[in-house]
Parts: structure tokens; C-alpha cells; sequence
């Protein structure tokens, strides 16, 4: 995908997410690596009004090189692209059921939400809580880093992880794929909560049959 395409996908995406209510206001966030730069929505756009031309571009650095000031989330981006050479976009949202369940508790340490269906584990996968953090700040790149190793050292890579009280990050080849990840998260978080939490989770039997027919990261 040339960088005029890539700027073009962002903005579609981002006017997806806004119009189905995945984000809202200034909150949230698209990048995507373009060769050896990024390209990343400017610090408090609104993801549903976004000018392709507007697009901050960065260098490998973390540079501006070009396009409105780079979001404040740039260098958790930039870290996630260096823990998983397979990302290739990474979306933020603050999604309204997500951030609920991480004020409630998280269903397990390394579990936001349990395997509660079989799209949810062949889709997205285990999504680690990671504790709060202020907006913007550089070191919770280095607990979504550990958490990308950890699960990675397991045979089970991720490609989500939750900022508790913020809301999630999801990651994958393109910004539609990624744009998925994030849909499918968000409506198993509200699964959750509108089973009032007591939804019994897949069976490991089940879990291992989508692993072995689908390649699932669990």
C-alpha cells in the first residue's frame, strides 16, 4: 500500500469507528508503519473528521517529519511495533464496555475477558490488563513490551492488551484487520457485562479444536 492509500484507509477506518460509536470525541488513535516511518492521527483529532493530508508522518526516531503534531500515545505505538515485527497498524480507542470491565476487575491476571467464543479466541486472543498509567505516559510502553514477550515465550502471541481506566490497543497487518480485532473485543467485553460476568468460558477441549482447525493464538 503506497503512503496516499495507507493515509486514505486511516481516515476510513477512523470515520468507521466513529460513526458505529467504537470511539468518541478527540479520544483514540490510528498509526500504521509506512517503510521504515509511521504515520499516526494528529494529537486530539477526532477520529470520525480526519484529513488524509493532516496525518502526522514520524521517522524511525520518533521524529516529526511532516503533517499536524503526532498524538502523545506515539511512543507506546513505536514500542509495540518493536515488540511485534508483525504489527503493522495499532489502534487505540477508549470503547465503553472495555473500559467498564477494566473498572470492575479483569476476569484473570492475563485475562481481561474469558474465551467466551470461538470468533473471540480465533480473532483476538488474551488480552493482559495492563495497570493505569497516565495518558501519554512512556512507560507503560515497557509493560505492554513484557506482556508482548511473555505471551509471545508461551506459543500464544497477542495482539491486544488493555490500559486499564484508558482502554485498549490492538494491532495487526492492516488497519481493516486491526479495525476488526478492535470490533470483536469490544462486543465480547459487552458479552461479558450483559451476562452479568457469569457466562461460563469455552471449554479447553473446544479451545484446543480451534487451535488446531483455525491457528488460534490461545
Amino acid at each position: 500500500m503506497n503512503e496516499q492509500a495507507l493515509r486514505d484507509e486511516i481516515c476510513r477506518v477512523g470515520r468507521s469507528l466513529f460513526a458505529r460509536g467504537y470511539v468518541h470525541a478527540t479520544a483514540g488513535n490510528i498509526s500504521a508503519r509506512l517503510g521504515d516511518d509511521y504515520l499516526i492521527t494528529p494529537t486530539d483529532a477526532c477520529l470520525g473528521f480526519l484529513d488524509p493530508a493532516r496525518l502526522a508522518r514520524v521517522n524511525a526516531g520518533g521524529a516529526a517529519v511532516s503533517g499536524d503534531r503526532p498524538s502523545k500515545t506515539l511512543a507506546l505505538h513505536r514500542r509495540i511495533y518493536e515488540a511485534d515485527p508483525e504489527a503493522q497498524c495499532v489502534i487505540h480507542t477508549h470503547s465503553t464496555h472495555l473500559v467498564a470491565l477494566s473498572l470492575i476487575g479483569a476476569w484473570h491476571t492475563d485475562d481481561l475477558i474469558p474465551p467466551l467464543t470461538p470468533y473471540f479466541v480465533m480473532k483476538v486472543g488474551h488480552v493482559p490488563l495492563v495497570p493505569y498509567h497516565r495518558p501519554g505516559d512512556a512507560a507503560v510502553g515497557e509493560r505492554v513490551a513484557q506482556a508482548i514477550a511473555r505471551f509471545a515465550a508461551q506459543g500464544a502471541p497477542i495482539r491486544a492488551v488493555m490500559l486499564e481506566r484508558l482502554g485498549p490497543n490492538v494491532w495487526h497487518e492492516t488497519p481493516g484487520a486491526a479495525m476488526a480485532v478492535l470490533e470483536e473485543l469490544e462486543e465480547t467485553a459487552k458479552l461479558w457485562l450483559l451476562t452479568g460476568r457469569a457466562a461460563t468460558p469455552l471449554h479447553e477441549n473446544t479451545i484446543d479444536e480451534l487451535r488446531r482447525a483455525f491457528g488460534a493464538r490461545w
